[in-house]
């Protein structure tokens, strides 16, 4: 069990220990859940765990486990941790959970992408143009292009 302070260190964490379930907020420092989420290739199981109401139908309609409006109780939390074992591996719902987050008003301002081992964010207003490159997208900027796997 790890506990991190912002998306950032969710990530390397989730990259070192490959959990099967995690407890996710939304609003963190640095990068959003949801842009922490995208940078994963194989994203474990989710549960929100945010003070935050309006992403929660979002997080529904798109299946995530399940999402825990702050404060909970120690009953809502153990029905949250039933429903994720009873479920099937949730590959298929958190892809589908990142895809519907991706049309939420945050992420049409800036572009988060993976550079190496180093994550950058790029606000829209400096991209000069994309680039469609095969099965990626070419982000051309004024420091030269970075390579997105989504569309």
């Amino acid at each position: 069990m790890q506990e991190c302070g912002d998306g950032f260190d969710g990530f390397k964490a989730i990259q070192q220990h490959q959990p099967d379930l995690i407890f996710l907020d939304i609003q963190m420092p640095k990068i959003t859940g949801f842009e922490m989420l995208e940078m994963l290739e194989q994203p474990p199981a989710v549960i929100f765990t945010t003070a935050f109401d309006e992403f929660a139908i979002k997080a529904f309609e798109a299946h995530a486990v399940d999402y825990l409006l702050k404060p909970f109780s120690q009953d809502r939390f153990d029905k949250a941790i039933t429903k994720w074992a009873e479920q099937k591996p949730a590959d298929k719902t958190t892809a589908a959970l990142i895809e519907a987050a991706s049309f939420s008003p945050a992420q049409s301002q800036r572009i988060v992408v993976k550079n190496g081992s180093k994550i950058k964010i790029i606000p829209v207003h400096d991209v000069f143009y994309l680039e469609a490159a095969d099965d990626y997208v070419k982000i051309h900027i004024h420091e030269g292009y970075f390579l997105k796997t989504k569309p």
